[in-house]
């Protein structure tokens, strides 16, 4: 079968690989037809060649793990140990093993389930990060008739906004120093500030600080504190964005002074938070049509993460297709 493999900073090789045959799977495990994938920004410092954390992350020059960095997967069943699939079922979830970028996946059925199979396995691809969305808010207060602020309008930050404005909040902000003027209405984004989000921070006077904000850019330690201190008195941080640094450096007295809440975390309840995101969807049938803007190949794979790269205006959500 196709397999991907990082053998250098910012190169992918294609190569051919003996497939997972059904009697590998372990209780819980099931085993996918691969078609589609999402590329999430999670992925990018991997692509870039950055020493992760997995301990097969071992090569010299870049991970050179099959099918890694991709976690977002959507695939068919081929075979299961877990109750809750059955072979020829079409899932959506995560790739736990972050090596989805191969022909079969072996991934923990508990966090894969079953969507409609009328939805195109590309736009399938957006139920996995509308579900850690969905998760994330539910740690947040209620956000009807709050402010919301979103530093980062990449693809999670605009789901972000979309989500935070369909909750109910009265204003959503939104920060990126790219030019996301021509999709950020139609994610519910009511200021889209094009700026970088000290410059934000710096302009931002004491009635207009949000009540609400997340930051979904991660990989740098700077935006934390730009978080807290644009929030309101009594406000709540959400960290989102992944860090790349085990140690993040904070204004204490910034958080004190104005009784601030920071939180962050992974998503749990994972086939909770699918079927939930499923549900929402369902309700909103225009919504991934919108977050997915670019399709890619198999065989385009190289393209797909260079353009996931460059700050594109226009570019929302990268998927992947066999």
């Amino acid at each position: 079968m196709w397999a991907y493999r990082l053998v250098a900073p910012y190169t992918f090789e294609r190569q051919e690989v003996s497939e997972p045959s059904p009697e590998s799977l372990t209780e819980g495990q099931v085993l996918l037809d691969f078609l589609a994938a999402g590329i999430c920004g999670s992925d990018l410092p991997g692509f870039r060649g950055t020493q992760g954390k997995l301990p097969a992350d071992t090569g010299c020059c870049a991970a050179e793990m099959n099918g890694f960095p991709i976690h977002e997967i959507v695939g068919e069943v081929l075979a299961s140990r877990h109750p809750d699939h059955r072979p020829g079922e079409r899932v959506v979830g995560w790739a736990s093993g972050f090596d989805g970028l191969m022909g079969r996946v072996i991934a923990d059925g508990a966090g894969l389930v079953a969507y409609d199979p009328a939805l195109a396995p590309e736009l399938a691809v957006g139920l996995q990060p509308l579900a850690c969305v969905l998760y994330a808010v539910e740690q947040l207060p209620d956000l009807r008739g709050r402010h919301v602020a979103v530093i980062g309008q990449g693809s999670i930050g605009l789901l972000f906004s979309y989500v935070a404005k369909a909750f109910g909040a009265a204003r959503v902000t939104g920060v990126d120093p790219v030019d996301r003027s021509s999709v950020s209405t139609r994610f519910g984004v009511d200021d889209a500030i094009r700026a970088t989000s000290d410059r934000w921070v710096r302009h931002l006077g004491t009635d207009g600080k949000p009540d609400v904000v997340i930051e979904a850019v991660g990989h740098q330690v700077a935006t934390l504190n730009h978080a807290l201190e644009a929030a309101a008195f009594g406000g709540t941080v959400f960290y989102f964005g992944v860090p790349d640094d085990d140690s993040y450096p904070i204004s204490m007295r910034t958080m004190l002074r104005n009784n601030l809440t920071l939180k962050s975390g992974v998503t749990l309840d994972r086939q909770r938070v699918l079927r939930r995101a499923d549900e929402f969807v369902r309700q909103r049938p225009d919504l991934l049509a919108s977050y997915v803007t670019h399709t890619f190949g198999s065989d385009d794979v190289q393209a797909a993460f260079e353009l996931a790269c460059r700050p594109v205006p226009e570019r929302v959500k990268i998927a992947i297709t066999r």
